[in-house]
């Protein structure tokens, strides 16, 4: 039996991988994407051969009308939301006295403003089963910022600092909500560089590679597991981080 058995997630961004794994787990799967289905088509046929459900919604996290529609299809073909991943994203490289205003409120509204509206329509449903886990991807570059990248930074760094406030908001009612926080990972987000400017960053990296997206998903698996209340209750680290990390509000770095 997989650690998700007969639960449903659903996964923003998982039409370029994550989504898989939670169903090798046991889960049902909901893919929500802005991207047109056929890009999702690998993932769900993945998810079929697992014997679970997939789902495919194409969704604009950014407009409200979209993710209120997108949850309820889900509840309506699905039947419920255990896990919700917010792991759709958007990146440019631009300095702030040149970037667009239109960039950055692009930037603000898919990452910061498309995780609130996922957690505001699925939480009721999560409080109303009396339980639930919230993932947020965001980035290492949400704490230290870097050159170019301060609309991406100021919108990473949103979430984790609204991961913990949701955290501490829903964790007595048995929702646990957490951030993972990785490295560049190759997603197909990042914007276009020279070759010597990405070998450059590569070296600038402690394994000297960007991350894979497979090596991101058994976080978000275990972050939606019951082996989260193990670790809290018998790793004396996660004890002394409760003031930051109240039955979740984790921010996991990798």
């Amino acid at each position: 039996m997989g650690r998700l058995e007969d639960r449903t997630a659903v996964v923003t961004g998982g039409a370029r991988g994550i989504a898989e794994a939670f169903a090798a787990e046991g889960a049902d799967v909901a893919v929500a994407d802005v991207l047109p289905e056929r890009e999702a088509e690998s993932v769900l046929a993945e998810v079929e051969r697992a014997g679970r459900r997939g789902l495919y919604v194409r969704t604009d996290v950014a407009q409200e009308d979209q993710v209120r529609s997108m949850v309820e299809m889900v509840l309506e073909s699905l039947g419920r939301i255990d896990v919700l991943v917010n792991n759709a994203g958007v990146l440019s490289q631009v300095h702030v006295e040149e970037v667009p205003i239109e960039e950055w409120d692009r930037l603000l509204n898919v990452n910061l403003r498309g995780t609130f509206l996922c957690c505001r329509f699925t939480l009721g449903h999560m409080l109303e089963l009396g339980g639930g886990r919230i993932s947020n991807i965001a980035s290492q570059i949400g704490q230290p910022g870097a050159p170019g990248l301060a609309h991406y930074s100021a919108s990473k760094g949103g979430i984790i600092a609204f991961t913990k406030a949701l955290a501490r908001e829903v964790a007595a009612r048995g929702v646990l909500v957490n951030a993972i926080a990785p490295g560049p990972i190759s997603t197909g987000i990042m914007p276009p560089e020279s070759e010597a400017l990405e070998e450059a960053r590569r070296a600038a990296l402690p394994i000297r590679r960007f991350g894979e997206v497979d090596e991101v998903a058994p976080t978000t698996v275990f972050l939606a597991s019951d082996e989260l209340f193990l670790l809290r209750r018998t790793d004396p680290r996660v004890q002394r981080r409760r003031r930051d990390a109240l039955n979740g509000g984790c921010e996991c770095k990798r």
